[in-house]
């Protein structure tokens, strides 16, 4: 750890975007807990990027991207106090006190007396309004679902290690769940444990990210010590979404090209180089096209061919031809075959239903005709090209669906030590 450096707590950190900016920020982890093996395993890879590059040992990581060393192997290069902030655990009522012995251990062995920050947010999923849209098809109803109480956790972190400030995130469905209860109770325990708390809907595409993406984010800080809200100044990314799409090799349904490295960044264009999501020495993974039925190709086409020919017109799903037709609900849900908007400043929220199909993230590119792949996806979450992915591939669209952009956090981060840094 360094001296002086300010730290943080990441809760339900999936697969860390959030860590990812505050790690770009200059803060340092104290711990990350994550319940889904996958993610964590993600985060745990990332340390282990970080300690590399800090000393200067970056290729055993290329090695590993490449397949040319084990995980183990990998792992054996960082001491174990670096590995150790990732708790691979659930949160519950059953577990929250070994994970609280887990961290004090850690910030004894640090020597840390304060946590400046917690960071993070519970599962999306059940206060999602595309989520509870599809309640009728859940096994547990939307209102009994058991995430909605998991922000007592968090405030659990709140009370216990009293951080001088906290970022709480969500999807804009948190106010309105439960009638709204839920988002009540949520600021009412903040307030209680002491801290004044300010919410706001912030969108990732006015933090640079060519993604719209809305989310609540509610920003708190301990009572009496003067800090507020960060002011954010709209960040334009001066970029089509296309560009962060065109220097990767072309793909076809069912074809994969790990190219490893791009030789010639004349390729590459300024908004990915700007904001370091692709350098010269980043081994490319999680580039492999999904395979498509025929069916889904002809679909895919005449997406493609109206939203460039007929000045973005989307398709609606009755009025395709009957026997491209395989879906029995044609009233719900008729523009689930949906482009990436190439052509656009900002495409739609990329979400964790890409582990389903890709239907609703079709690439821009008719020629290609097919959805996007796992490194497309995290490319549009501004995840830069060196992050790798743990888990098989549905797993890893969910991780990157669910995260916070880095650039966003990164940005978000920023502000919370300008305020930390004054007083």
């Amino acid at each position: 750890m360094k001296t002086g450096s300010l730290t943080y707590i990441d809760l339900f950190a999936g697969a860390g975007g959030l860590s990812e900016g505050f790690m770009q920020s200059g803060f340092e982890p104290v711990a990350h807990v994550e319940m889904n093996e996958y993610a964590a395993k993600t985060i745990e890879t990332r340390m282990v990027y970080f300690y590399l590059k800090k000393h200067g040992n970056l290729e055993k990581y290329y090695m590993y991207e490449k397949g040319q060393i084990t995980r183990e192997e990998l792992l054996e290069l960082v001491p174990e106090e670096e590995l150790k902030t990732v708790i691979n655990k659930e949160m519950s009522i059953f577990t929250i006190k070994d994970i609280f012995k887990t961290i004090d251990t850690i910030m004894k062995e640090k020597e840390l007396k304060q946590v400046d920050v917690i960071v993070g947010g519970p599962p999306c999923q059940a206060y999602s309004l595309v989520g509870r849209a599809q309640s009728s098809h859940m096994l547990v109803p939307m209102e009994e679902d058991p995430r909605n109480e998991l922000y007592k956790m968090y405030v659990q972190f709140l009370t216990r290690y009293k951080p001088r400030m906290f970022v709480f995130e969500n999807v804009a469905g948190i106010k309105s769940a439960r009638g709204g209860q839920a988002y009540k109770n949520l600021q009412s325990y903040m307030r209680r444990v002491g801290y004044e708390i300010e919410p706001q809907e912030l969108n990732a595409k006015d933090f640079g990210v060519l993604q719209s993406r809305k989310r609540v984010i509610i920003i708190g800080w301990l009572k009496g010590t003067g800090y507020d809200y960060p002011t954010f100044d709209i960040i334009s990314g001066n970029a089509k979404v296309g560009d962060l799409l065109d220097d990767l090799t072309k793909l076809y349904p069912g074809i994969g090209s790990n190219d490893y490295r791009i030789q010639d960044m004349r390729r590459v264009k300024g908004y990915v180089k700007k904001n370091a999501i692709r350098e010269k020495a980043d081994v490319l993974t999680g580039h492999i096209a999904r395979p498509h039925t025929e069916q889904d190709i002809e679909i895919y086409k005449r997406v493609i061919d109206l939203w460039y020919k007929k000045k973005h017109k989307r398709l609606n799903y009755d009025d395709l031809p009957e026997n491209l037709k395989t879906h029995n609900n044609r009233t719900s849900f008729v523009d689930r075959f949906k482009i990436v908007e190439g052509d656009m400043e900002y495409c739609h929220t990329i979400l964790a239903h890409l582990s389903k199909d890709g239907h609703y993230f079709i690439h821009p590119d008719s020629e290609q005709h097919r959805s996007i792949t796992v490194r497309e996806a995290a490319r549009l979450q501004s995840f830069p090209d060196n992050y790798f992915f743990e888990g098989p591939r549905t797993s890893q669209f969910v991780q990157i669906g669910n995260a916070v952009p880095p650039m966003m956090a990164k940005e978000i981060a920023n502000k919370i030590k300008e305020q930390l840094n004054k007083k």
